[in-house]
């Protein structure tokens, strides 16, 4: 009996954590495991959560990249530290960021909507000047210096030819 109380116990914390946000399994486990859960609660719980389809990594590492390229846009670089960190498989990273780079959100149009955001801010700034703020912000994100170089061009050009 006590046994089944200690699950649900642990159970209950779960959904809590997991009521502010999807999780993944790794996140789901440290979790528990920093409240002291024996593994093989762990173990019910990880089965539990996956047959209630609460528990997905796949589905967790898709909406993570979706909500941070919608909100707090990053390179695909960083994207993929921040799910390696998250504990995403090398596997389901490389399927969810090639199906991000099918739908037209690759580093450079992600840079490119940074700077087209940010360069209002600074303008009336010398060409080097912008390059070094812009470039600031793009690198903050984990953009290479490629990519934004490229968006910063492009931009400049636009606006350029549109004067």
């Amino acid at each position: 009996m006590i046994e089944e109380q200690l699950f649900e116990k642990y159970l209950l914390s779960v959904y809590r954590f997991l009521n502010f946000r999807l999780r993944s399994e790794k996140e789901i486990r440290d979790n528990l495991k920093k409240k002291n859960a024996r593994d093989d609660i762990i173990e019910k719980i990880v089965i539990r959560l996956k047959e209630q389809k609460f528990l997905n990594d796949e589905n967790f590492a898709r909406l993570w990249v979706d909500s941070r390229s919608r909100v707090k846009p990053r390179s695909q670089f960083l994207l993929k530290m921040e799910l390696k960190q998250k504990g995403i498989s090398d596997e389901i990273i490389e399927k969810v960021l090639q199906r991000v780079e099918n739908e037209g959100q690759s580093d450079d149009v992600q840079a490119r909507a940074l700077v087209e955001k940010n360069i209002k801010k600074y303008s009336g700034m010398q060409k080097q000047e912008l390059y070094q703020k812009l470039g600031g912000v793009l690198a903050r994100k984990g953009f290479n210096w490629n990519v934004t170089k490229k968006a910063i061009d492009d931009v400049l050009n636009e606006e350029y030819n549109a004067r």
